[in-house]
């Protein structure tokens, strides 16, 4: 018993039965994982903290699009950083204990639901500047975005707070050993989460887009037709013009040679 407890490597050795096995991985398999995932986690965490620092830094780049990018980058930074406890993971156990295994999905669950949230204004933002940009800088105001990232970003904490809540009541309820990290959610539940968190938003954005994509093709179409047109109009005032000076000449000519144009006309 002892030297098969041994050949197979347990999360918690000191726990015997209770400990999770950890999953049989190559070091090459190990070392690949940690070094995309590493890489990942700083080339994520780097380029938005860029993008963070320079819209709070530079006050002309404080416009209502530009919040609604800098919320989006607050979430993908914390994306970013969320990729540490994957790294935790690699060897398939969870040492930080039950209650930070359910914080880490709350707070995973509210990034992303936020992150979404924010593409979803962002889809509102484009549709109202591309189909009502006379009315853009009365609707879409500093004020009005500012209320509706934070609003977001409320609502996604206490939905997700909502979606968990039998979690956190009981932190490690569903897991089967001693080192997994797991929530469970009954089926309604997913359901909803689904629905309200993915395909709604993604429906908006969709819808709003293609819109936009409407919108922009016909306001292209009838660029193209004020330029075809204002080009016809230049190649007709070009023949008239060519059209009067050959008129000229032939009256210059006739005017000055009569016998000619006596000749010309039996």
């Amino acid at each position: 018993m002892m030297e098969i407890l041994e050949e197979v490597e347990l999360c918690f050795p000191q726990l015997l039965n209770a400990s999770c096995k950890k999953p049989m991985r190559t070091h090459f398999e190990v070392i690949l994982s940690y070094i995309i995932l590493s890489s990942i986690t700083l080339l994520t965490t780097t380029l938005n903290l860029l993008v963070i620092i320079s819209i709070a830094h530079f006050k002309q780049l404080y416009t209502p699009s530009n919040i609604l990018i800098l919320s989006l980058a607050v979430s993908d930074f914390f994306v970013g950083l969320l990729m540490f406890f994957q790294i935790i993971l690699i060897d398939g156990c969870w040492f930080l204990g039950d209650l930070m295994c359910t914080l880490y999905y709350v707070l995973d669950y509210t990034i992303t639901s936020a992150s979404i949230g924010t593409m979803v204004l962002i889809s509102i933002d484009r549709y109202v500047a591309i189909c009502d940009p006379l009315h853009y800088s009365t609707k879409v105001t500093q004020k009005r975005v500012h209320v509706c990232v934070c609003l977001c970003w409320i609502y996604s904490v206490i939905f997700q707070i909502l979606i968990l809540k039998g979690n956190l009541k009981q932190p490690g309820r569903y897991n089967s050993c001693s080192g997994e990290c797991v929530v469970v959610s009954d089926y309604i539940t997913e359901l909803v989460d689904l629905v309200v968190s993915f395909i709604g938003p993604v429906t908006v954005i969709i819808v709003l887009y293609m819109k936009v994509f409407v919108v922009a093709v016909s306001q292209a179409r009838a660029m193209r037709s004020h330029i075809a047109a204002i080009t016809l109009q230049g190649s007709v005032k070009v023949t008239v013009k060519k059209s009067e000076m050959k008129a000229a000449r032939t009256l210059g000519v006739v005017i000055l040679q009569p016998g000619s144009s006596e000749t010309n006309v039996l």
